[in-house]
């Protein structure tokens, strides 16, 4: 199902996010830094995890350092989490990656290696870690973000959206698992906007691409939105 997002989290309120627990792998990134924020800033504890700690200043954030590629680490980490916070409702991937050529004559084969650890493993690792807290959640949510490639590749990128396109096939198989008031979605961009990319390039067209902000708005907004509406859902937001 593809639809685009009717919320921005705007109107999620610090008393609704109250007690919530969330994680946010790929944390240490500039979506990852805005999403744990947002998150942070309406009400919800944060547990930003990344491969090196970073000094948050905010009580409401626990930084955490873990590799993801580990599966035996990474389920210990989950337990970890949910039994020093009771509970865990919420699961942000944003663990990222790029890599592509010219033509598809032209694809190395080592740029697949790359981003199926970065872009398969590591989701497989952490939602079967996390699973059975989000499931047992009233309000579990995980979501990751794709691209548009996903389900329409091109030639110089072909490693890059098949390991996209696996990345969502998991995420809607996670879906089907869900019985109750859990959801897992797929948050679809062109590409993600930075202020540091617009001053960059100042007078350029960025028309196309989705801001980290209006990300972690729509991340926020997640819990606002029933679980029907977002399981099994491609939202896009650019």
């Amino acid at each position: 199902m593809t639809e685009s997002p009717s919320s921005t989290g705007n109107e999620n309120s610090a008393g609704a996010a109250a007690g919530r627990v969330v994680v946010v792998t790929g944390a240490n990134g500039a979506a990852g830094q805005a999403v744990t924020r947002r998150l942070a800033a309406d009400g919800a504890h944060v547990v930003a995890a990344g491969r090196r700690p970073l000094d948050w200043d905010d009580a409401r954030i626990t930084p955490a350092v873990v590799d993801l590629l580990d599966p035996a680490a990474t389920r210990a980490w989950a337990a970890e989490v949910a039994a020093a916070h009771g509970r865990v409702d919420g699961l942000v991937h944003l663990v990222g990656g790029w890599r592509g050529g010219k033509s598809f004559a032209e694809t190395d084969l080592d740029d697949w290696t790359f981003l199926h650890d970065q872009l398969v493993r590591t989701v497989q690792h952490a939602t079967l870690a996390f699973h059975a807290p989000l499931s047992a959640a009233p309000s579990g949510r995980f979501a990751i973000v794709s691209q548009h490639a996903a389900q329409h590749p091109r030639q110089g990128a072909a490693a890059y959206a098949t390991a996209k396109a696996a990345s969502e096939a998991w995420t809607l198989a996670m879906a089907d698992s869900f019985t109750t008031g859990s959801a897992a979605t797929i948050l679809v961009v062109e590409a993600l906007l930075t202020d540091a990319m617009r001053a960059q390039r100042p007078g350029a067209d960025f028309s196309g691409l989705t801001h980290v902000d209006d990300l972690a708005g729509v991340v926020a907004g997640l819990w606002d939105r029933p679980a029907a509406e977002l399981n099994g859902a491609r939202l896009v937001l650019s």
